[in-house]
């Protein structure tokens, strides 16, 4: 199902690919094996082929993560050269960023074009009807940030500091003045660090005065665990926590982003704020349609709205994703720093991941829904991501399938986008240790493979000709819940629970089933979800209540299975009580969505 541009009229679906693994078909995987032993991919693999099978997920922004050039230890002449105390992993990093104006070398088929073969890149994904997504990482740099490619007049992060002061408000960095930094020790993990440090033959890393570490550790000699390869950006917080800069006043909570633009015209911020602007500008000018801003809570709200209100202003379409952890602070961000979404980890991915593994009642998934109703539409959910464990590993699911009633309630259940990992949809476990990575993460700090999404990759073709027959069926079953979404208008109305309606009047149904229903107009979808290792068979009640704000409903009427590949049919039956039933026929770890057909 290739979807064309026009056809996202339910959900925005966001791909995020790790972009030096994608295209990688090497198969080595050798523990801290170099590029040229494990392989990368480029730029170049996401071809025409590999865009449209993007696409068939229902896919409207392509997040491209690790595309800037970070700290790493493949060296390029003139481009790159990084001592390997301070970098993780034999491919670094990538949210140790060395240079905001260009590219990874590693991704360029010609690193000398790099930036080049990037704007290519993104006029391919626009071919295809997908946005551009990159990061940006505003608390922290690599520890050795030097940029080789910034515009005429652009002045790098800390040239201008005063390395004799901990802080000043113009200042970059936060300082550890009269000692300078030293390495952390290295455990048993990080031995490789501390030999490949020995074979370089080089000087130990030099930054005199010491620089507070990208967690804020204020330590010159920071601790194996705390951010050592990277330095905490300073945005105008004095180091006993107090501001230094203007505060934005709580009435523009509710004004347009063109007020915020007028508020910060005429006001002093510190130098970080504008250097990042600039930044951003810059990538929209490259033609980038939006950012994820990594660990955007520890950077000050007041920054996002000074920062978001202007890329809005250059492009107004701009889709600005932001990892927030503090449910307490979901509206800061996003009523003052005008985000546009906000990751949903600790309400619902938690809560999912617990009852998938059997530690938590699907009853805390109505609570989950309706304490975050307000702002529901702006929360990005998800089950992947390169921070999280792999569903098929077993410190989560310990399969791929068994995790599909959880995407099915992720997908469905709000009206905010859905985000899918790159291998998710095979099944990828992320089984191997590769050095700096461990294993149930896919690693991002290794050259490296994956083996389910090589084996969809299948030589370059990307037809999932590789997978095994029970690798293929979930691929399927991702392509048609995500290409629905994209397309159902219902999921653009209102969430209408059905649980507990049916937990303690409806035989067959317990705190393994999840049920709901989503209106919007006429369209209107009725989903049954079962997290058990057993099959359930009930008849879901609709209670009157229910059906009157659900428009057509009534019964005889018939309902269309849309994400299972039988072409069921079932019709609403009237019961005794004046309620409306539905017959539910749920094997184990399955899902059941209803629409009505007209």
């Amino acid at each position: 199902m290739n979807l064309p541009a026009a056809a996202h009229t339910g959900k925005l679906v966001v791909y995020q690919v790790f972009t030096r693994l994608f295209g990688n078909q090497n198969s080595t995987n050798k523990p801290w094996g170099t590029l040229a032993e494990n392989g990368v991919g480029k730029f170049a693999d996401f071809d025409d082929r590999a865009l449209a099978a993007i696409r068939a997920y229902g896919v409207s922004h392509l997040w491209y993560t690790g595309v800037l050039h970070h700290a790493l230890l493949t060296r390029y002449p003139d481009i790159s050269d990084d001592h390997p105390s301070v970098v993780k992993g034999r491919a670094g990093s990538p949210y140790a960023v060395k240079d905001y104006y260009n590219v990874n070398p590693d991704l360029a088929t010609d690193p000398r074009h790099r930036l080049a073969e990037f704007a290519a890149l993104v006029a391919r994904t626009h071919a295809h009807g997908m946005q551009v997504i990159i990061d940006i990482v505003p608390n922290h740099l690599a520890r050795a940030y030097r940029s080789t490619s910034a515009p005429a007049g652009t002045c790098d992060f800390g040239v201008d500091d005063n390395a004799s002061l901990e802080y000043h408000r113009d200042n970059n960095f936060y300082y550890v003045p009269g000692q300078d930094f030293s390495p952390p020790d290295h455990p048993a993990q990080g031995q490789w660090l501390a030999d490949a440090y020995a074979a370089a033959g080089r000087c130990a890393f030099q930054e005199s005065p010491a620089k507070w570490t990208g967690d804020g550790a204020r330590l010159a000699k920071p601790h194996w665990n705390d951010w050592f390869e990277t330095v905490k950006v300073n945005y105008g917080i004095r180091p006993d926590g107090s501001t230094d800069f203007p505060l934005l006043p709580e009435h523009y909570r509710n004004l347009p982003v063109v007020e915020h633009v007028r508020f910060w015209a005429d006001k002093s911020v510190p130098n970080s704020w504008t250097k990042f602007r600039a930044i951003a500008l810059y990538w929209l000018d490259q033609g980038v349609d939006g950012f994820r801003f990594d660990m955007a809570e520890m950077v000050p709200v007041e920054f996002w709205s000074y920062m978001n209100s202007a890329i809005k202003l250059r492009n107004p379409n701009a889709t600005l994703l932001a990892e927030v952890y503090q449910p307490g602070r979901y509206r800061d961000y996003i009523q003052l720093g005008k985000m546009d979404y906000l990751y949903d980890k600790v309400d619902l991915y938690d809560c999912l991941k617990n009852i998938v593994r059997g530690q938590e009642s699907t009853a805390r998934l109505d609570a989950v829904q309706q304490q975050l109703q307000d702002i529901e539409p702006h929360l990005l959910r998800f089950l992947e991501n390169h921070d999280e464990q792999r569903i098929a590993s077993p410190e989560f699911a310990g399969a791929g399938e068994k995790g599909w009633p959880a995407m099915v309630v992720t997908t469905l259940l709000g009206q905010g986008p859905t985000m899918l990992y790159f291998g998710q949809a095979q099944g990828e476990p992320a089984a191997a240790d590769l050095g700096f990575g461990r294993a149930s993460r896919t690693t991002i700090f290794d050259y490296a493979g994956v083996p389910a999404h090589q084996a969809w990759l299948n030589g370059g073709r990307c037809d999932g000709g590789g997978l095994s027959q029970t690798q293929r069926l979930l691929d399927s079953a991702y392509q048609r819940l995500l290409s629905f979404s994209a397309c159902s208008a219902s999921l653009r109305g209102a969430f209408i629970p059905l649980h507990q309606a049916n937990l303690n009047e409806t035989g067959g149904y317990d705190h393994q089933c999840y049920s709901f229903a989503r209106c919007h107009l006429s369209d209107w979808l009725l989903v049954f979800v079962n997290f058990a290792a057993s099959p359930r068979r009930c008849q879901l009640q609709l209670p009157k209540a229910v059906c009157a704000q659900l428009p057509q409903i009534a019964a005889g009427r018939t309902l269309s299975e849309k994400i299972n590949a039988d072409g069921l049919q079932r019709r609403l039956e009237r019961t005794d009580r004046g309620d409306l039933q539905l017959l539910i026929d749920c094997p184990a770890y399955s899902a059941q969505v209803f629409q009505l057909t007209a």
